[in-house]
């Protein structure tokens, strides 16, 4: 017997951009005990002289009152000079060609100069889904930001440049930017043949700001079928799946969940932002994106999370997919 859910509503403090969505906060063990215990809630120039400088004229030195004998002036052998002496001029020239040669480090070839070109390619997949294929061999092991139609999320590319990702289409013509932290960056466009019907709802954040995404279809409760989550599907082709997107591994990841919207009639989604040591007492902000009929609506998200006693909580967010229709409507 599934025991009731008890919910405690809680008046949240910041502003939502939709304004008309009702935050329920509920106790972690009240919601385990209802659910089951596996959901996952210079450069210097030498300067010449110029016509005015001139040279000092030595000073006059008056001749001595006697003559002075001039002492024989004795060479030593070369073998014999003191080693403070300079060098001759062959040997001088001798030493700093050997000494530039080895400070002057040996240049690469032309041929071995490495390739910087970034290649990129779209790719067209099964159910509005993109494929998208990178390689930029002078970014190895880098952050890249994958950008859709609003939506912006995080790879890390390997260590010969290679990145390969998936995205759901979100526009019946997709357009698909990706860019590195130093600007390099390239850009694909690729027509989407099956999008006649997709719809999609996601919901993205930058790196502690975590949101969970919930579909419960023709009625459903958590943990019923029809319930859909990132690890939990539907149990028939019929249903809606919820996907998580983004590489949190990278610094400042940016990462998102999708729901691609199945037959169901009647869907609603909830947002979930569990409180933590890291969100607690604080603003969390994230973005609402809606896809429907080749059209985009992306809204801000922002809340007010609760003092860090309530860290185990879950902050609940509901409405939103009917606020955002609504939106879209009145456009």
């Amino acid at each position: 017997m599934i025991l009731q859910r008890r919910l405690t509503l809680v008046i949240a403090t910041g502003a939502v951009a939709l304004g008309a969505g009702h935050y329920v906060q509920q106790k972690a063990g009240e919601r385990a005990a209802a659910e089951p215990a596996d959901l996952i809630v210079s450069e210097v120039k030498p300067v010449a002289a110029g016509p005015s400088d001139q040279r000092a004229a030595p000073p006059r030195v008056d001749a001595p009152a006697a003559p002075l004998e001039a002492a024989p002036m004795v060479v030593p052998p070369l073998s014999e000079a003191s080693p403070t002496e300079d060098f001759a001029p062959t040997e001088r020239l001798a030493a700093v060609e050997a000494e530039s040669s080895i400070a002057t480090p040996s240049l690469p070839a032309p041929e071995q100069m490495p390739d910087c070109q970034i290649s990129f390619e779209l790719l067209a997949q099964p159910n509005a889904l993109i494929g998208v294929s990178l390689l930029a061999p002078c970014h190895p092991d880098q952050r890249v930001v994958l950008r859709h139609a609003g939506l912006a999320i995080t790879g890390r590319t390997s260590a010969s440049g290679a990145l390969s990702a998936t995205l759901p289409a979100l526009t019946p013509v997709a357009e698909v930017e990706a860019g590195f932290a130093d600007g390099e960056s390239a850009r694909g466009t690729l027509a989407i043949a099956d999008f006649q019907s997709v719809q999609r709802f996601a919901v993205q954040w930058q790196d502690k700001d975590s949101f969970q995404l919930h579909a419960f279809e023709n009625g459903a409760g958590y943990n019923q079928p029809g319930h859909i989550s990132a690890v939990s599907t539907g149990p028939t082709g019929d249903s809606g799946s919820v996907v998580t997107l983004g590489d949190a591994s990278v610094s400042l990841p940016l990462m998102a969940e999708v729901y691609t919207f199945g037959s169901a009639t009647n869907v609603d989604l909830v947002l979930e932002a569990a409180i933590t040591p890291s969100t607690c007492n604080r603003e969390i902000l994230g973005e609402a994106i809606l896809a429907t009929g080749g059209a985009v609506e992306v809204t801000d998200l922002t809340l007010a999370m609760p003092g860090c006693d309530a860290v185990g909580d879950i902050l609940v967010l509901k409405n939103l997919l009917q606020d955002m229709t609504l939106a879209i409507a009145d456009e």
